[in-house]
């Protein structure tokens, strides 16, 4: 075979691979989310129904394709409500980038949401995508975002807590575009007598909680997105580098649970690093 017909064979091989590799990175990310379980003992008030509550964790949805779709969202919701979870946390993130393919406003969303169940109802934080400003004409302004999240039943924290169950649920500001009142939602969380449950859109939150028996609950990190063989993640847009970036952390007394989130951000790809949702298993000590 001629040099020249060689080396046109193997740069078409060469380009096949690539394309064939490409592919299988956005078919990770849109693969349906793996479920992770973890199970944790927190200081039920006295009182409470001694029964464990089950609460699921989406973060990160990121509604844009070519990655994610309503469609999508819709199976996710379902598989959700599959779970017969008490009570749902978002965690932010819901407006996605342009990364080719459809795009959606900031109501649009967060529409999906509309199709969660859950006995205790659905809790919900904003991230640093859903933050309006000169360069986000998309997102919405605070009171439009609880009055958007209000009408499909979400209740919408932003430095408050609310109880649900045995439950206090403190919903934090976003710590990357904002500033979040760690103080004023640690003492409104106190004031409800439920066990501490923080809700944040990332993990950059953690450091700053007391040292005390509490959940914190957070997205953001992608997992990386991109996870590298015999590496693992290289880098997550957080100020402690990749210190929290997966998973389950202990500090002390207290316990962070980081989701890889639903959708992607910048590239609409995913490499060892698969979408997921959290079952949480909250029991009483």
């Amino acid at each position: 075979m001629p040099l020249m017909r060689r080396i046109l064979l193997l740069g078409l091989v060469l380009a096949i691979l690539a394309g064939g590799f490409a592919l299988w990175l956005i078919a990770n990310a849109r693969a349906m989310p793996v479920v992770r379980r973890i199970e944790i003992a927190l200081p039920f008030p006295a009182g409470a129904p001694r029964r464990p509550v089950r609460v699921a964790l989406i973060t990160d949805t990121h509604l844009s394709g070519p990655d994610n779709s309503p469609d999508r969202m819709a199976r996710i919701v379902a598989q959700v409500n599959g779970l017969r979870p008490d009570l749902i946390l978002l965690a932010g993130d819901y407006i996605g980038d342009n990364k080719g393919g459809a795009t959606y406003d900031a109501r649009a969303s967060i529409a999906p949401f509309a199709g969660l169940r859950a006995p205790l109802g659905v809790v919900a934080v904003l991230g640093n995508h859903d933050n309006r400003s000169r360069k986000n004409r998309v997102a919405l302004s605070r009171p439009d975002w609880r009055a958007a999240f209000s009408r499909i039943g979400v209740t919408l924290l932003d430095n408050q807590a609310v109880r649900r169950g045995p439950l206090a649920i403190g919903g934090l500001r976003d710590i990357y575009t904002g500033r979040p009142d760690i103080p004023g939602t640690l003492t409104a969380m106190r004031a409800t007598d439920g066990a501490p449950v923080i809700l944040s859109h990332g993990p950059d939150v953690f450091p700053s909680l007391p040292d005390t028996p509490s959940l914190t609950l957070v997205g953001h990190t992608h997992c990386g997105q991109v996870a590298l063989p015999f590496v693992g993640i290289v880098y997550v847009p957080s100020k402690f580098g990749t210190r929290y970036a997966c998973g389950i952390y202990r500090q002390g007394a207290k316990t962070m649970v980081v989701s890889a989130g639903i959708g992607t951000s910048g590239l609409p790809i995913r490499m060892l690093a698969p979408p997921d949702v959290w079952l949480i298993t909250a029991r009483p000590y």
